[in-house]
């Protein structure tokens, strides 16, 4: 049986970081959500600039929302929806355990 809470990671191209992070915040609930730049690197890439042709990776940008698996299987609808050709790339995984240090849960 899946935990109940899962982690959806979403992977992007920049230029979805604001219009993606503004969607995201209107859906939350209060949750919230994490974003982190990356790099992507791989023979799968496409799009890439000359300067990341040269340097052999492309700027990404990692959206980290934590939250109820129900919840979370909704919303990655919505996105399927929304951003439906947006170039995002995502993945679920469940959660053993979450929660904050130094903080009653």
């Amino acid at each position: 049986m899946m935990p109940e809470e899962c982690l959806l990671v979403l992977i992007g191209p920049p230029a979805l970081e604001e219009p993606l992070a503004d969607w995201l915040l209107d859906r939350s609930n209060g949750t919230g959500f994490s974003t982190v730049p990356l790099s992507g690197h791989g023979s799968g890439l496409t799009g890439l600039s000359v300067a990341e042709q040269v340097a052999g990776r492309q700027r990404r940008v990692q959206f980290q929302i934590h939250g109820p698996r129900a919840g979370l299987e909704a919303l990655l609808s919505d996105l399927k929806a929304e951003f439906a050709g947006a170039d995002l790339h995502y993945w679920m995984i469940p959660l053993l355990a979450a929660g904050h240090l130094g903080h009653a849960d």
